[in-house]
């Protein structure tokens, strides 16, 4: 009785030394401070530090001192109060912790908080209404501390909106329970108790946030495709590339009207050794055969080895191929690569230009190993985005890196022509920083001299590696989507261009050839945010000037992807214009542009 007495004389003598104001302060500090992290989770890393230490910091202020209704803190409050406190510390004095280590130290204070309230509400003396408030912001301090805990791809940005929304409860309760303070000495006591549980409301409230936040971030936290055994290169690996290792039935994403398989085969790496890559192959299911060839390549799909068309649901269809059920229905065959490093063993040479070629040249070579397709010997090439810069190679290269594969077209849709204007363009694209993690990705492993810290700037890079984990269809690229939004204005991605120094020079040496072998389509949309009209008629005059024959397509008002869906006016014209490279009929001489 003497310790709880004293207890209680301590609580109010340090209300007292603290000014009214000085604590309405620190709850509004909390308060903004909470809302500033939870809107800007996505700045700079060491000022995410800071702003995060300072909010555990406040949080132990909180927690130490008390609420003002309180006539007797709980142990387990002075505990939380503490560990907040030195943890906040910690990270002030250490901004430079690891995303993970920082991560760590939130979620596992959350935890710690969350739990030791539960079992406060069992402590006696305790009012009904602050037994239910207690349990319930315990209950939402162990589901934001697990959520923050054991998220698969734990990121700052999970943790700082769960611990921003933490700072916002903590002094909206502080500014309410003052608040009620002030109501009720102006009220008659009879009021009182009823308007004591406003507190619990907030904390019933808080319970549901939490329990929404994580039932709304199940499909986030959802498995990835899974990279199977048919991926693996075998022992007795063909010396030779162009030669089919395996085939399967494959039939995700393949039309009723179609036979698909889904294949392992050689090709040439970025070292010139022979290496191993994946694709699917569809052809109609009826005819006579000798199926004229359309080789797809496929817009990006990610840079991770589980990124690949051929382990996604939907097939193809993943890399922007949305017209292969047209395509047999004309009597054609597909025959789509993944490219080196998606699916099988990387790392994937994204906007890498010759390596993209082979692999694209390779897959048409090695299905036609494959006797239950039955490939005939003519080929058009059709790439969109990624797919279009490889696309271009294909056709730069195809006569003497495949002279067996007898190429009679390419189609170079939206393609990434220069790596160069793409990659520093690209942070002024909405979400463009997700293929920016892509590109530093391939090119800081494929080129030793390509380091993150000479172009990204500081605190962006453990956000960038991380982006490049996740492919498009990944369930939690909405994390990247929104780290992404967050790079704009004063946190932009680059410190430096990167069409400059060591990658500029690599990003140029990948530009696409400006000579092909066969007749050319190049087709744009007017309203591209990803690759500029301004920047493929750069590369389109630069192919005029060298002798090549264009065909230049821009269809206004369609942008990136929109150009190759219905009803761009694009894809009927391309299957035209398809027909008459097998039929081969002659292509118009010269370089026109043409808008629609």
């Amino acid at each position: 009785m003497q310790m709880r007495i004293l207890q209680r004389l301590a609580l109010a003598r340090l209300h007292a030394r603290m000014p009214e104001w000085v604590r309405i302060s620190i709850a509004v500090l909390a308060l903004v401070l909470g809302v500033v992290i939870v809107i800007r989770p996505t700045t700079a890393l060491d000022v995410l530090a800071w702003l995060i230490g300072g909010g555990m910091v406040l949080t132990g202020v909180l927690d130490l001192t008390g609420r003002v209704d309180e006539a007797e803190r709980p142990r387990w409050r002075t505990l939380t109060g503490l560990g907040w406190l030195v943890g906040g510390l910690i990270v002030l004095v250490a901004p430079g912790l690891t995303v993970r280590l920082l991560a760590g130290l939130v979620g596992i204070l959350l935890l710690a908080a969350g739990v030791l309230g539960l079992i406060g509400t069992f402590g006696r003396g305790r009012t009904i209404d602050a037994r239910i408030a207690d349990a319930a912001f315990g209950a939402s301090g162990v589901i934001f501390g697990a959520l923050a805990l054991f998220w698969p791809d734990i990121t700052l940005l999970v943790v700082a909106v769960v611990f921003g929304a933490r700072l916002i409860m903590s002094g909206v309760v502080d500014l309410w329970t003052r608040a009620r303070r002030r109501n009720d000495a102006a009220r008659p006591a009879a009021d009182r108790p009823r308007r004591r549980w406003g507190r619990t409301v907030i904390a019933v409230v808080s319970v549901g946030l939490a329990v929404t936040t994580a039932v709304v971030t199940v499909p986030l936290r959802e498995g990835s495709t899974v990279v199977d055994d048919f991926y693996a290169a075998p022992r007795d690996l063909p010396d030779a590339p162009g030669q089919l290792v395996r085939a399967e039935p494959f039939t995700a994403g393949i039309p009723n009207s179609a036979n698909g398989w889904r294949i392992l085969y050689t090709t040439t790496g970025v070292d010139g050794r022979v290496r191993v890559a994946s694709g699917i192959v569809a052809v109609p299911k009826e005819g006579d055969g000798r199926w004229p060839v359309v080789d797809w390549n496929h817009g990006t799909t990610g840079f991770a080895q589980h990124c690949a068309p051929s382990l996604q649901e939907r097939g193809m269809w993943s890399g922007a191929m949305y017209i292969l059920p047209t395509l047999i229905r004309e009597g054609w065959a597909v025959v789509s690569t993944d490219y080196i490093g998606l699916g099988t063993e990387g790392p994937h040479p994204y906007l890498v230009g010759p390596p993209s070629a082979t692999a694209s040249l390779d897959a048409v070579r090695a299905a036609k190993q494959l006797t239950e397709a039955d490939l005939g010997a003519r080929t058009v090439v059709w790439g969109h985005s990624q797919g279009g810069g490889a696309a271009l190679w294909a056709g730069a290269l195809a006569r003497d890196y495949a002279p067996d594969v007898w190429v009679q077209g390419v189609a170079a849709l939206a393609p990434a022509s220069d790596p160069a204007a793409l990659v520093q363009n690209i942070s002024d694209v909405t979400g463009g920083s997700i293929f920016a993690s892509y590109a530093f990705a391939s090119f800081s492993e494929i080129y030793p001299d390509v380091e993150y810290r000479d172009y990204v700037r500081p605190g962006a890079e453990t956000t960038l590696r991380q982006m490049s984990d996740r492919c498009l269809t990944d369930p939690s690229i909405i994390i990247s989507v929104a780290a992404a939004l967050g790079m704009s204005g004063d946190t932009r991605l680059f410190s430096t261009s990167p069409a400059t120094g060591v990658l500029g020079g690599h990003l140029r040496d990948n530009t696409a050839p400006l000579r092909q072998t066969a007749p050319l389509l190049l087709a744009q949309g007017g309203s591209d945010s990803v690759i500029s009209v301004g920047a493929q008629s750069d590369y389109v005059d630069r192919a005029c000037a060298a002798g090549q024959d264009v065909d230049f397509r821009i269809y206004d008002g369609y942008e990136h992807a929109a150009v190759v869906e219905r009803p761009s006016p694009l894809l009927d014209q391309l299957i035209e214009w398809t027909r008459d490279r097998f039929a081969g009929i002659p292509a118009a001489e010269g370089c026109s542009t043409t808008r629609y």
